[in-house]
């Protein structure tokens, strides 16, 4: 477990902020605007893990796919040294059990016929959706 002292820097706003190095990037760089959108996604999931207690095995799931993005969180934070990638958190193994998770899910759906609303849904529905809607930005 990550344990955080504090969560603020003390180094000011000048438009850019740091990777797990220490190298410094703009704000609008892609690699931290893709923080940006893993967050966003683990943090919607965690709304509707607030609605999940009476689905244990949904909720462990859940669980599962957020600590999955906190891997991929980490492995955005380490940037390429001289052309080589660092070790990565995130492996074939958790995208196939994520795929795997997917079409389970799907298996037990009617088909969709038209879009859905959100807000047409009591909030777990739409919180997904919110959650799919950011980690689908920018693919």
């Amino acid at each position: 477990m990550v344990v955080l002292n504090r969560i603020y820097t003390k180094t000011g706003d000048d438009g850019t902020t740091a990777l797990g190095s220490g190298e410094r990037r703009p704000k609008y760089d892609l690699r931290i605007e893709a923080y940006g959108t893993v967050d966003e996604t683990n943090a919607a999931i965690g709304v509707v893990r607030l609605h999940t207690h009476d689905a244990p095995e949904f909720d462990a799931m859940l669980g599962r796919i957020q600590n999955d993005l906190f891997d991929l969180g980490a492995d955005l934070a380490v940037p390429e040294r001289e052309g080589k990638v660092e070790r990565l958190r995130v492996v074939a193994s958790q995208v196939e059990r994520l795929e795997h998770d997917i079409d389970a899910l799907n298996d037990k759906l009617a088909p969709l016929t038209s879009f859905v609303l959100p807000g047409e849904r009591p909030l777990p529905p739409t919180s997904m959706s919110h959650a799919r809607y950011a980690a689908g930005r920018n693919a």
